[in-house]
């Protein structure tokens, strides 16, 4: 047996922490610094994290004024990476978002110029203001996490996340994303209106939201590097997988759904839940981390008929009710 090696005072020198404690830790001192200023929302900081350590696209429905854009702003500068935020208007054009191909007279050639999508973090402000065929220049670069211009792919920087917000209740002058973008998403989440402690603490800040003072916690690569870690180093029980198939299967079988959570939907709920197992300091899934992750993970990729829309059902009401009848394997 190999000997241990002694330090110069006889001790034995202390193991170095495992990667998985080593994210754990970053993960929860990035959530630490975001409620900084998104204050009394751990709970939404924790869901934004998780998405973006599942390398995947988060999609922030709610009212003017909950701090929608302030999450993404946060976020984005506890990173230290690139960020580019786009405001979504109804004269935005596709090139506008992606980049175009420029001829460039001086070396009588064309010259691919990146547009704002080319960064580590992608915030879309009020993204259901631009039209369909803007919003559709976003599908390419959000599954591939690549750009295609006159027949030439252009890979956007890694990590990378597209942070949209959009607002349900002033409709004039939006259009609805199509279902094929929504099903990009990783999540949808809703902020909500904060406490009384906590919009208190907000109201006293001033009216400046402190963003520009928030530290760095983390480097682009250190994102890249453990999300590596999670899909690495976290087990997945056939019986945890097979049940998150099985929620997701179960929406598409809902009467008054026209479309449910196809097979991206599951991929992603597993991809979640493996993050939150990770930053929970476990490495193994587990039935409660499908479940904590199922309604913002599938709930947006549900098409409901005008019937059940009208009778005032959602879909998040839905997903509680598969999650309800869904039988939970037992521990092994």
């Amino acid at each position: 047996m190999t000997s241990v090696p002694v330090r110069s005072n006889g001790a034995a020198p202390a193991a170095p922490p495992s990667p998985l404690k080593l994210f754990a830790e970053c993960f929860r001192a990035l959530a630490d610094n975001i409620e900084r200023v998104v204050k009394g929302k751990r709970d939404v900081v924790e869901l934004a994290l998780t998405c973006l350590f599942a390398e995947g696209h988060l999609l922030v429905t709610d009212v003017p004024g909950t701090g929608k854009t302030t999450l993404a702003r946060a976020m984005a500068a506890s990173l230290d990476g690139t960020c580019h935020r786009v405001q979504f208007t109804p004269d935005l054009l596709p090139s506008d978002i992606t980049g175009a191909s420029v001829f460039r007279q001086d070396t009588g050639r064309f010259e691919f110029l990146p547009g704002p999508v080319f960064a580590n973090v992608v915030i879309g402000d009020e993204i259901n203001r631009a039209s369909p065929k803007t919003q559709s220049a976003l599908l390419e670069v959000m599954e591939e996490a690549r750009v295609s211009a006159d027949g030439v792919t252009h890979d956007v920087p890694r990590p990378f996340m597209v942070f949209a917000t959009q607002n349900p209740v002033e409709m004039a002058g939006t259009y609805p994303l199509p279902e094929a973008q929504l099903d990009r998403f990783m999540m949808r989440l809703t902020v909500g209106y904060p406490d009384f402690a906590a919009e208190l603490a907000v109201a006293s800040g001033g009216g400046s939201d402190g963003v520009g003072e928030l530290p760095v916690i983390a480097t682009s690569t250190h994102v890249a590097e453990f999300a590596q870690v999670v899909r690495e180093r976290v087990r997945l029980p056939e019986a945890v997988v097979a049940y998150a198939l099985r929620i997701g299967i179960a929406t598409r079988e809902l009467p008054g759904v026209r479309l449910g959570a196809g097979p991206r939907g599951s991929v992603a709920l597993v991809r979640a839940a493996r993050v939150r197992a990770a930053w929970q300091g476990r490495s193994y899934l587990t039935p409660d981390d499908v479940k904590e992750l199922a309604v913002p993970v599938l709930a947006h990729r549900l098409l409901l008929d005008p019937e059940t829309e009208a009778a005032g059902v959602t879909d998040v009401e839905l997903v509680k009710g598969v999650l309800g009848r869904i039988a939970v394997p037992k521990p092994q």
